[in-house]
Protein backbone atom coordinates (compact mmCIF):
# COMPACT_ATOMS: atom_id res chain seq x y z
CA UNK A 1 0.00 0.00 0.00
CA UNK A 2 1.72 3.72 -0.99
CA UNK A 3 2.23 5.98 1.75
CA UNK A 4 -0.55 7.37 3.16
CA UNK A 5 -1.57 9.33 6.41
CA UNK A 6 -2.71 6.53 8.66
CA UNK A 7 -5.53 6.12 11.37
CA UNK A 8 -4.29 5.02 14.51
CA UNK A 9 -7.53 3.83 16.03
CA UNK A 10 -9.89 1.63 13.55
CA UNK A 11 -13.01 0.20 14.25
CA UNK A 12 -14.85 -2.49 13.04
CA UNK A 13 -18.42 -3.45 13.07
CA UNK A 14 -18.51 -6.99 11.84
CA UNK A 15 -21.75 -7.27 10.14
CA UNK A 16 -22.93 -10.47 7.66
CA UNK A 17 -21.45 -13.46 9.07
CA UNK A 18 -25.27 -15.21 9.05
CA UNK A 19 -26.26 -13.88 5.56
CA UNK A 20 -22.61 -15.02 4.46
CA UNK A 21 -23.50 -18.22 5.36
CA UNK A 22 -27.30 -18.57 4.34
CA UNK A 23 -26.22 -17.42 1.24
CA UNK A 24 -24.14 -20.45 0.73
CA UNK A 25 -26.87 -22.61 2.09
CA UNK A 26 -24.53 -22.88 5.54
CA UNK A 27 -25.70 -22.70 9.24
CA UNK A 28 -25.39 -18.82 10.99
CA UNK A 29 -22.99 -21.00 13.06
CA UNK A 30 -20.40 -21.65 10.21
CA UNK A 31 -20.77 -17.89 9.48
CA UNK A 32 -19.69 -16.97 12.92
CA UNK A 33 -16.94 -19.11 12.83
CA UNK A 34 -15.76 -17.67 9.75
CA UNK A 35 -16.44 -14.33 10.91
CA UNK A 36 -13.58 -15.08 13.73
CA UNK A 37 -11.42 -16.18 11.65
CA UNK A 38 -11.73 -13.23 9.75
CA UNK A 39 -11.69 -10.70 12.14
CA UNK A 40 -7.96 -12.53 13.05
CA UNK A 41 -6.70 -11.69 10.25
CA UNK A 42 -8.00 -8.51 9.08
CA UNK A 43 -6.81 -7.15 12.73
CA UNK A 44 -3.57 -8.61 12.48
CA UNK A 45 -3.37 -6.96 8.91
CA UNK A 46 -4.26 -3.55 10.74
CA UNK A 47 -1.66 -3.66 13.00
CA UNK A 48 1.19 -4.66 10.46
CA UNK A 49 0.18 -1.88 8.48
CA UNK A 50 0.72 0.72 11.33
CA UNK A 51 -2.82 0.77 13.20
CA UNK A 52 -2.27 1.14 16.58
CA UNK A 53 -5.75 0.72 18.31
CA UNK A 54 -8.06 -1.82 16.82
CA UNK A 55 -11.59 -1.74 17.97
CA UNK A 56 -14.43 -5.21 17.26
CA UNK A 57 -18.07 -5.18 17.61
CA UNK A 58 -18.02 -8.80 18.57
CA UNK A 59 -21.47 -9.02 20.38
CA UNK A 60 -23.61 -6.47 21.34
CA UNK A 61 -26.14 -6.18 23.98
CA UNK A 62 -28.62 -6.77 21.74
CA UNK A 63 -27.46 -10.05 20.30
CA UNK A 64 -28.31 -11.42 23.36
CA UNK A 65 -32.24 -11.26 22.78
CA UNK A 66 -31.06 -13.95 19.90
CA UNK A 67 -32.62 -17.43 20.03
CA UNK A 68 -30.57 -19.53 22.76
CA UNK A 69 -29.34 -21.98 20.14
CA UNK A 70 -27.34 -19.55 18.24
CA UNK A 71 -26.21 -17.88 21.51
CA UNK A 72 -24.82 -20.78 22.50
CA UNK A 73 -22.69 -21.78 19.52
CA UNK A 74 -21.64 -18.07 19.26
CA UNK A 75 -20.47 -18.76 23.42
CA UNK A 76 -18.72 -21.74 22.27
CA UNK A 77 -16.94 -19.50 19.65
CA UNK A 78 -15.64 -17.60 22.49
CA UNK A 79 -14.43 -20.52 24.11
CA UNK A 80 -12.58 -21.72 21.09
CA UNK A 81 -11.18 -18.24 20.94
CA UNK A 82 -10.35 -17.33 24.13
CA UNK A 83 -9.74 -20.44 25.38
CA UNK A 84 -8.47 -23.08 22.93
CA UNK A 85 -7.18 -20.66 20.65
CA UNK A 86 -6.25 -17.99 22.88
CA UNK A 87 -2.32 -18.37 21.39
CA UNK A 88 -3.47 -16.54 18.62
CA UNK A 89 -4.31 -13.59 20.43
CA UNK A 90 -1.58 -13.50 22.48
CA UNK A 91 0.71 -14.05 18.98
CA UNK A 92 -0.54 -10.80 17.94
CA UNK A 93 2.01 -9.87 21.04
CA UNK A 94 -0.66 -6.47 21.52
CA UNK A 95 -2.83 -5.61 24.63
CA UNK A 96 -6.44 -7.69 24.98
CA UNK A 97 -9.04 -5.56 26.14
CA UNK A 98 -12.50 -6.40 26.48
CA UNK A 99 -15.25 -4.08 27.12
CA UNK A 100 -18.86 -4.60 27.97
CA UNK A 101 -20.66 -6.55 30.34
CA UNK A 102 -19.46 -9.87 30.50
CA UNK A 103 -20.88 -11.16 33.75
CA UNK A 104 -23.44 -12.41 31.46
CA UNK A 105 -21.07 -15.00 29.64
CA UNK A 106 -20.73 -18.83 31.33
CA UNK A 107 -18.14 -18.14 33.94
CA UNK A 108 -15.82 -20.37 32.39
CA UNK A 109 -15.58 -18.15 29.14
CA UNK A 110 -15.54 -15.32 32.11
CA UNK A 111 -12.20 -17.04 33.19
CA UNK A 112 -10.33 -17.47 30.23
CA UNK A 113 -11.18 -13.57 28.87
CA UNK A 114 -9.55 -12.92 32.14
CA UNK A 115 -6.33 -15.23 31.32
CA UNK A 116 -6.37 -13.30 28.22
CA UNK A 117 -5.80 -9.95 29.25
CA UNK A 118 -3.66 -10.41 32.34
CA UNK A 119 -1.44 -12.61 29.80
CA UNK A 120 -1.25 -9.69 27.17
CA UNK A 121 -1.80 -6.90 30.13
CA UNK A 122 2.47 -5.89 29.50
CA UNK A 123 2.56 -5.82 25.68
CA UNK A 124 2.60 -2.34 24.31
CA UNK A 125 3.10 -2.67 20.32
CA UNK A 126 -0.86 -2.00 20.35
CA UNK A 127 -4.38 -2.33 21.35
CA UNK A 128 -6.90 -5.06 20.14
CA UNK A 129 -10.24 -3.98 22.10
CA UNK A 130 -12.92 -6.14 21.73
CA UNK A 131 -16.47 -5.34 22.88
CA UNK A 132 -19.00 -7.89 24.45
CA UNK A 133 -22.03 -7.12 25.40
CA UNK A 134 -21.79 -3.72 24.93
CA UNK A 135 -23.63 -1.26 24.06
CA UNK A 136 -22.98 2.43 23.71
CA UNK A 137 -26.48 3.53 25.04
CA UNK A 138 -26.25 1.26 28.07
CA UNK A 139 -22.08 2.93 28.60
CA UNK A 140 -23.43 6.31 28.29
CA UNK A 141 -26.14 5.41 30.76
CA UNK A 142 -23.91 3.58 33.16
CA UNK A 143 -21.34 6.72 32.90
CA UNK A 144 -23.84 9.29 34.10
CA UNK A 145 -25.05 7.40 36.81
CA UNK A 146 -21.63 6.59 38.08
CA UNK A 147 -20.99 10.42 37.51
CA UNK A 148 -24.00 11.23 40.12
CA UNK A 149 -22.92 8.66 42.58
CA UNK A 150 -20.04 10.44 43.39
CA UNK A 151 -21.57 13.80 43.24
CA UNK A 152 -20.29 15.16 40.69
CA UNK A 153 -20.72 17.87 37.72
CA UNK A 154 -18.69 16.63 34.29
CA UNK A 155 -18.05 18.64 31.25
CA UNK A 156 -16.75 16.73 28.35
CA UNK A 157 -13.15 16.00 29.13
CA UNK A 158 -14.05 14.18 32.88
CA UNK A 159 -17.24 12.56 31.46
CA UNK A 160 -14.72 10.22 29.26
CA UNK A 161 -13.20 9.35 32.48
CA UNK A 162 -16.11 7.36 33.44
CA UNK A 163 -16.68 5.21 29.70
CA UNK A 164 -15.70 2.17 29.24
CA UNK A 165 -12.90 3.44 26.62
CA UNK A 166 -11.24 5.73 29.48
CA UNK A 167 -7.49 6.63 28.35
CA UNK A 168 -8.29 5.05 24.63
CA UNK A 169 -8.15 7.70 22.02
CA UNK A 170 -11.38 7.78 20.10
CA UNK A 171 -11.62 5.70 16.76
CA UNK A 172 -10.42 7.84 13.44
CA UNK A 173 -11.72 5.58 11.29
CA UNK A 174 -14.95 3.02 11.88
CA UNK A 175 -16.10 0.25 9.19
CA UNK A 176 -18.83 -1.45 8.78
CA UNK A 177 -19.93 -4.19 6.95
CA UNK A 178 -22.47 -6.56 5.40
CA UNK A 179 -24.39 -3.14 3.78
CA UNK A 180 -26.20 -1.64 6.30
CA UNK A 181 -25.65 2.53 6.62
CA UNK A 182 -25.64 2.82 10.64
CA UNK A 183 -23.44 2.18 13.74
CA UNK A 184 -26.37 0.12 15.47
CA UNK A 185 -25.84 1.52 18.97
CA UNK A 186 -21.41 1.51 18.82
CA UNK A 187 -19.85 3.48 20.09
CA UNK A 188 -22.14 6.17 19.79
CA UNK A 189 -20.22 9.20 22.18
CA UNK A 190 -16.43 8.21 21.18
CA UNK A 191 -17.73 8.24 17.08
CA UNK A 192 -18.37 11.74 17.26
CA UNK A 193 -15.58 12.62 14.76
CA UNK A 194 -15.19 9.43 13.37
CA UNK A 195 -14.92 9.32 9.67
CA UNK A 196 -17.41 6.43 8.41
CA UNK A 197 -16.56 3.63 5.64
CA UNK A 198 -19.18 1.38 4.41
CA UNK A 199 -18.73 -1.90 2.74
CA UNK A 200 -21.32 -3.90 0.81
CA UNK A 201 -19.53 -6.87 1.46
CA UNK A 202 -20.16 -9.26 4.36
CA UNK A 203 -17.82 -9.79 6.83
CA UNK A 204 -16.20 -13.20 6.40
CA UNK A 205 -15.33 -11.90 2.48
CA UNK A 206 -13.75 -8.46 3.63
CA UNK A 207 -10.42 -8.96 2.82
CA UNK A 208 -7.05 -7.33 3.59
CA UNK A 209 -7.18 -5.63 0.36
CA UNK A 210 -10.60 -4.34 1.35
CA UNK A 211 -8.98 -3.18 4.65
CA UNK A 212 -6.54 -0.96 2.51
CA UNK A 213 -8.85 0.62 0.19
CA UNK A 214 -10.93 1.80 3.15
CA UNK A 215 -7.76 3.25 4.62
CA UNK A 216 -6.92 5.10 1.32
CA UNK A 217 -9.87 6.20 1.72
CA UNK A 218 -10.04 7.08 4.89
CA UNK A 219 -6.59 9.18 4.32
CA UNK A 220 -7.87 11.06 1.26
CA UNK A 221 -10.86 12.65 3.96
CA UNK A 222 -9.90 16.22 5.14
CA UNK A 223 -11.03 16.45 8.87
CA UNK A 224 -11.23 19.45 10.00
CA UNK A 225 -13.13 18.63 13.39
CA UNK A 226 -15.71 21.37 12.96
CA UNK A 227 -12.67 24.36 12.13
CA UNK A 228 -12.06 25.79 8.81
CA UNK A 229 -8.98 25.52 6.64
CA UNK A 230 -7.27 28.32 5.21
CA UNK A 231 -9.60 30.57 3.29
CA UNK A 232 -12.29 28.36 3.33
CA UNK A 233 -15.92 29.75 4.85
Amino acid sequence: MRRIKLPVHVAFIMDGNGRWAKRRFRPRAFGHKMGVQNMTKICTHAFRLGVRIVTVYALSAENLMRPKEELDELFDLFRSYFGKKRERLTELEVKINVIGDITVLPEDIQEDILRVTEETANYSEGLMNICINYGARQEIVRAVNEAVSHGRFVDEASFKNFLSTSGIPDPDLIIRTGGEIRLSNFLLYQAAYSELYFSNKMWPEFSKRDLEKAIENYSARDRRFGNVRGNDS
